[in-house]
């Protein structure tokens, strides 16, 4: 499974014929995640959890730092203190 990447909105996942997304915005230097939806067939498969690195990984080599707005992607970085120097408060 490969994530896609719509530059500039958000990040996707197709599996079994549903669609999960990450939806974000850019202001500047900062990628606010505003969204993560998975479809209630594709829950507890851990495909937020790769939405939400792909975000990560994607900011790290842009040189942007996240604000994760939705509780999701928040939570997901309390549980992966790795990406914690891309985090910036609201």
């Amino acid at each position: 499974m490969e994530v896609g990447h719509r530059q500039g909105q958000g990040f996707h996942l197709e599996v079994d014929g549903h669609r999960a997304v990450l939806d974000y915005t850019l202001e500047g230097d900062r990628m606010r995640i505003t969204h993560t939806g998975v479809p209630s067939e594709l829950r507890g498969r851990g495909i937020a959890g790769q939405l939400v690195r792909a975000a990560f990984d994607h900011a790290r080599t842009q040189g942007l730092r996240v604000e994760p707005q939705c509780e999701y992607a928040a939570a997901w970085l309390e549980r992966h203190p790795d990406y914690a120097d891309l985090a910036v408060e609201g």
